[in-house]
């Protein structure tokens, strides 16, 4: 059975620093892309960042660029998502999401975590 699990979300000031962790277990990790989604209060929910199963393809939402970056530690199974310069606009719960395919990460993977709640106080 495939299982993500998301852990790190906090409170947290504006200005701030985050890293969410991604475990993953029952696949073989270093064969799926691995994306990150929001999802605001009342929005929908949206993919932040993506990585390729090789690591050698990222996709970064605008609105993240130069403050979010993602990585994968292969040897834990884990995939993070470290996040800076954190502003109330960044308050969601988080998701990580794993699929075979890189684009399918991107437009509708088939895996999700249960999701992990940020908030950034002004």
């Amino acid at each position: 059975e495939v299982q993500l699990v998301e852990s790190g979300g906090a409170l947290v000031q504006t200005g701030g620093s985050l890293r969410l962790s991604c475990a993953g277990s029952g696949f073989t990790f270093d064969d799926y892309a691995i994306g990150w989604f929001r999802q605001p209060p009342g929005k929908e929910r949206k993919e932040v960042l993506c990585i390729s199963s090789s690591g050698g393809n990222t996709y970064y939402a605008d609105s993240v660029k130069g403050r979010f970056t993602i990585c994968r530690d292969r040897a834990k199974n884990t995939a993070y998502l470290q996040m800076n310069n954190l502003i109330p606009g960044d308050t969601a719960i988080y998701y990580c999401a794993a699929d075979p395919s890189y684009i399918a990460t991107l437009r509708g993977p088939n895996y999700w975590g249960q999701g992990t709640q940020v908030t950034v106080s002004s």
